[in-house]
This record gives C-alpha cells, sequence and structure tokens, in this order.
C-alpha cells in the first residue's frame, strides 16, 4: 500500500504536534540529566516496600504497602554532599552522580546502610522513579522499626 505525498506530511505533522502536546514537565526546559545535576533537594515518597530475611536459613521477601518519605537537601553532586533530612535532625551524606542515576548514600556509624536512587525515568507530573534501600540487620524485630533489610520503590521530586 502506498501512502500518498500529502497523507505523509499530514502524518509527520501529526507526529510533531503530539509531541509538542503532550511534552513532559521534565522535558519542557531541561533533560532529566541536567535536572538531576543540578539539584538542590529532593523529597520522595515510597508507597511500596519488599523486606527480607532468612527462614530456616532459606532467603524469603514479602511486599507490603509503605508510608516512607525521605527528603534531602543541600545536595551538590559535583563536590559529592548532601544531607538527609530525618526525626532525629539532619545528617551529612555522600552523593554521586553516575551516568544519571542520583544516588544518595548514608553509612550510619552503627552498622546500617542507606542508599537511594533516583533513576532518569519520569513517571508523573515530572517526579522521577526512585527506590531507597536499607541495609540493617538485628535478631529482634520491633514493630516500626527496621530490622531486616528492607527496599522501597517510589518516586522523587526534585527541587532546584
Amino acid at each position: 500500500m502506498r501512502i500518498s505525498e500529502k497523507n505523509r506530511w499530514l502524518a509527520i505533522a501529526l507526529c510533531v504536534l503530539s509531541a509538542a502536546v503532550f511534552e513532559s514537565p521534565v522535558s519542557a526546559g531541561q533533560s532529566i540529566d541536567e535536572r538531576l545535576a543540578g539539584v538542590k533537594s529532593v523529597t520522595c515518597v515510597f508507597p511500596v516496600s519488599a523486606t527480607g530475611t532468612w527462614k530456616n536459613g532459606e532467603p524469603y521477601a514479602e511486599t507490603r504497602t509503605a508510608a516512607l518519605t525521605a527528603t534531602f537537601d543541600e545536595i551538590v553532586p559535583d563536590e559529592g554532599t548532601a544531607r538527609a533530612v530525618g526525626v532525629f535532625g539532619p545528617s551529612d551524606i555522600i552523593v554521586r552522580l553516575s551516568t544519571g542515576n542520583l544516588h544518595l548514600v548514608q553509612s550510619f556509624k552503627d552498622g546500617p546502610l542507606y542508599v537511594t536512587t533516583i533513576f532518569p525515568k519520569e513517571t508523573r507530573d515530572g517526579k522521577l522513579q526512585a527506590v531507597h534501600t536499607r541495609h540493617e540487620y538485628t535478631l529482634i524485630s520491633m514493630p516500626g522499626f527496621t530490622s531486616r533489610p528492607e527496599q522501597y520503590y517510589g518516586e522523587c521530586e526534585l527541587k532546584d
């Protein structure tokens, strides 16, 4: 089937118009990589989590809904510095921008390691996909406290 010259130009015009109409807020000014490189603070919301443990020596994971919010500010990717803002006050952390991924690393003196990665993939409304991982293990589990390895899935809103 042959497309007429008129229909070919009409199809091209519709594609261009669609791209302009449905352009995402992230791509409206800067690329996602540019936004991640210049970000000053982020607020992340994680509504889903997976918790891992070992039962009779076998690894086991359970997923559930979550309500975790993480906030980071004073982010300076070029210097590798940032702050995690928590319920016990802010703490200095390490930040790395690596091939479009922004990694925020919290290494605690008493053992745990938390890593939040923001991916250069939009979810909606200019927010970006993110994962937050907690490397922690204690013999006793207490509700409301991290006692097993956890991974949270959600999105982050970047603020310049």
